[in-house]
């Protein structure tokens, strides 16, 4: 049916008055939707346990500070300044449990309190939860990728130290070290560290705690497989992940020490394993670590000159430009299959950037080292939650299973899910003795809030 130009268009004379009132009204009629969600995993009575012996006591209740942070992230706040703009919001104090919400000198404040036994604490109810997802997924395998990315701080941050910036060379920075879970993009732990540590520094610790989490929760009948770049491939980390029986794929640096380059130099015959990238496996010996490792070479043509100086000097520039790249594992994969099993390591990449850009978690909120590494695990919790709400909620959808072995649910990002459902205009109204949210009626979002909820009932 042909509509009418007069019932498309609308003319506009004049500006519209802004008046403030009384009403309650809400711009983020969504947290509804997660609160439901959160009182199902019963999140408050978790938070409880967490935080019963960690002397972060405070009159709001502690858990219900966690939730201020959680919804803070959740509707776009990067800052704890920014709570004075939800303060007033009353579907935000009802998800927080609270009648009047704190300032952000009072969340600062309480954040100090934290000490190093209670984030250890926080960090082993995030892991919990991510096993809990494992679950009720029923996953095959798990792949863990472990990276560390920047976190700029302020001059007088405890901790912060001048680091690896090429961007700021000169600002102090944090170096946390995450461990992320491919199959679900959720981060099972996260390592604060200063600005100026190796990329490897505690990541032994990190993974022997992990292996025995993971083994004492579902038994050795789960393979467990790790993905790193080149900075883990150490003498401690290659014989830690074979004793405790892990898969691995670790980039191989091309040091001059390690004869790899004499190894590419003395090939002939390349396999084609895709367009434009070839490849060769090889038994690499290294003496001084007792090892002898397999490693599959790759080369990738590229139509110029690398800006990485990948182009190494024994090859001549007639035949073309090349990136090379070497990958040493224990698992039984073809050249082919490996190149896409090590390329899916990028996925973290995407997770980190989320977290940075959407989660808050480069925020510094303190000056306190503690207080900080406590902020980190609080906007892990958010960026997990709302995986795991998405995967329980019916809104995640199974994708095609790869040969990167990455996500295995296509799950919206949190600034996709705050347009569709968070950030969602509505009214408390008061209807036949019952409070009740009401929303402009709008077919695509009642679509998606039947189904959240019809889920959540279930």
């Amino acid at each position: 049916m042909r509509l009418t130009v007069s019932a498309l268009r609308r003319v506009v004379k004049r500006d519209l008055p802004v008046v403030f009132g009384a009403e309650q009204l809400t711009s983020y009629a969504g947290l509804e939707l997660v609160g439901r969600y959160l009182r199902r995993i019963d999140l408050n009575g978790r938070l409880r346990q967490v935080f019963a012996a960690c002397g972060t006591a405070s009159d709001y209740g502690a858990f219900r500070l966690v939730l201020v942070v959680i919804g803070l992230v959740m509707v776009g706040g990067r800052r704890l300044e920014h709570l004075r703009y939800v303060a007033c919001d009353p579907l935000f104090a009802r998800f927080c449990g609270l009648r009047r919400l704190p300032t952000n000198r009072s969340v600062v404040n309480w954040l100090k309190r934290f000490t190093m036994s209670g984030v250890r604490a926080l960090g082993a109810l995030v892991s919990e939860l991510v096993f809990e997802q494992v679950e009720r997924l029923r996953l095959s395998r798990l792949t863990i990728d472990l990276d560390g990315t920047v976190l700029r701080t302020g001059a007088q941050v405890r901790w912060a130290v001048r680091g690896f910036n090429p961007h700021h060379p000169k600002d102090p920075s944090y170096y946390p070290l995450l461990a992320h879970l491919a199959q679900t993009g959720q981060i099972l732990r996260v390592k604060n560290r200063p600005g100026n540590v190796n990329d490897c520094r505690g990541a032994e610790e990190m993974v022997r705690d992990l292996v025995g989490e993971i083994r004492n929760r579902f038994g050795r009948r789960l393979p467990i497989e790790f993905r790193m770049d080149a900075a883990f491939f150490q003498e401690k980390m290659l014989k830690l992940l074979a004793r405790l029986q892990c898969g691995y794929a670790i980039k191989v640096p091309f040091w001059q020490w390690l004869g790899l380059k004499n190894l590419v130099s003395a090939q002939k015959h390349w396999t084609r394993i895709a367009e434009a990238i070839d490849a060769f496996g090889t038994t690499l010996a290294i003496p001084q670590w007792g090892l002898s490792l397999r490693v599959v070479v790759y080369r990738k043509r590229v139509h110029h000159r690398s800006p990485k100086n990948f182009q190494l000097d024994l090859f001549d520039p007639n035949d073309g430009y090349f990136e090379y790249s070497a990958v040493t594992s224990n698992l039984e994969l073809q050249p082919k299959a490996l190149w896409e099993f090590a390329s899916g390591r990028g996925a973290q990449e995407k997770i980190i950037g989320e977290l940075k850009g959407e989660c808050a978690f480069d925020v510094i909120p303190t000056n306190h080292y503690a207080a900080n590494s406590a902020w980190q695990y609080l906007t892990v919790l958010a960026h997990n939650l709302i995986r795991s709400f998405q995967l329980d909620a019916s809104l995640a959808l199974p994708k095609t299973r790869t040969l990167k072995r990455t996500f295995v649910h296509r799950i919206l990002s949190l600034r996709t899910l705050r347009f569709v459902l968070i950030a969602r205009a509505g009214r408390i109204a008061r209807i036949r003795g019952r409070h009740v949210l009401r929303l402009r009626d709008n077919p695509a979002t009642r679509d998606v809030y039947q189904r959240i909820d019809h889920a959540l009932a279930a």
